[in-house]
């Protein structure tokens, strides 16, 4: 930018990605969101990494001629194979930590302790894994500190073993807030879905966001993989928790509430909705994040994604840009793009 090399565009909400007759990509059209007004920028190539839903929407929005079915969709692959991380997680309180000594526990703590996947698939009735989280301790007390005492309270006990009794204002809440603090622990789950083609998002024939664009809705549901998976993870959470001398905190999720599993996308690791390969018939983008049919147009985003591991989707990311970006500077410099 200090070369003036680049020009920055705030407050556009890309609508679409423009193509001419040759079917190659010539720049987008967006939504000013101030004056609420669409303007056409040029460009040379079209580098998309809006995240794999967002970058797929524009895609499906961005018909021509050319690409009836939306931009590089001839596969029809574009929204598929949608998935994201599992997630489950169970509480405890744990008794000996009642009114234990205060001291400063800023730092590193709570899921930053990781424990990785330590299992053998062939003896599981599930494929993939998933790792833990563990959080705990005592940190700034948030809003909300102090509910649920009607429940809490019954570990707080007097010298003779009676619980506490329910209720309470003033001093005495206080005391027994201040008691329990700090005296409870999460474990949570983090794991591999299997992508699935019946898995997708495509655009709403009937709705539009605030700007005019149409939005996506989607069409998810978790199989009978992540099903046993999350079953394995509450046995596992309840396993640590009882054997460290907790005493798990509400019901076991069970088979009615799929085992406590997240709703897709609350894990926020979306990924799979330009997957990449070499076969044009069954991806949209090659190695490079390059669709096979639109030269000119990559995505950097997770959309390119063909599976995604229990970990966070980030480095991933951003370890092929990198790569792209390469390969985009190399195929300028030899006249290619």
């Amino acid at each position: 930018m200090k070369r003036g090399n680049v020009d920055l565009y705030t407050n556009a909400m890309v609508r679409e990605v423009t193509t001419d007759g040759d079917g190659l990509a010539t720049g987008v059209v967006y939504v000013n969101t101030l004056d609420m007004q669409e303007y056409h920028i040029l460009g040379r190539t079209v580098v998309l990494g809006a995240s794999a839903c967002e970058t797929a929407r524009l895609l499906l929005n961005s018909k021509s001629n050319w690409y009836p079915d939306g931009l590089a969709n001839g596969s029809g692959l574009i929204g598929r194979y949608l998935h994201d991380s599992t997630g489950a997680g169970r509480s405890a309180i744990v008794p000996a930590l009642i009114d234990r000594d205060r001291y400063n526990e800023d730092g590193a703590r709570g899921i930053h302790v990781y424990s990785p996947w330590w299992l053998d698939n062939s003896q599981l009735d599930f494929p993939r894994g998933y790792h833990l989280e563990f959080g705990g301790g005592m940190g700034m007390p948030l809003y909300g500190v102090g509910f649920g005492m009607d429940s809490m309270r019954q570990h707080i006990t007097d010298e003779f073993g009676n619980p506490s009794k329910n209720g309470g204002y003033g001093t005495g809440l206080k005391k027994d807030i201040y008691k329990l603090y700090g005296s409870t622990i999460g474990v949570v789950g983090r794991g591999e879905s299997i992508p699935q083609y019946s898995n997708y998002c495509e655009i709403d024939p009937d709705t539009v966001d605030k700007y005019g664009i149409p939005v996506l809705r989607f069409h998810y549901q978790w199989t009978e993989h992540e099903l046993k998976q999350a079953r394995h993870m509450q046995e596992t959470f309840e396993e640590l928790l009882t054997s460290l001398g907790g005493i798990p905190l509400g019901e076991k999720p069970g088979a009615d509430s799929q085992y406590g599993l997240e709703a897709p996308g609350r894990i926020i690791h979306e990924v799979g909705t330009t997957r990449m390969g070499d076969d044009p018939g069954s991806s949209v983008l090659n190695k490079y994040a390059q669709a096979h049919e639109c030269k000119n147009l990559f995505v950097v985003d997770a959309g390119q994604f063909v599976s995604q591991a229990d970990k966070n989707p980030t480095w991933t990311i951003m370890a092929l840009s990198w790569r792209t970006s390469d390969y985009i500077l190399d195929q300028m410099k030899q006249g290619n793009l």
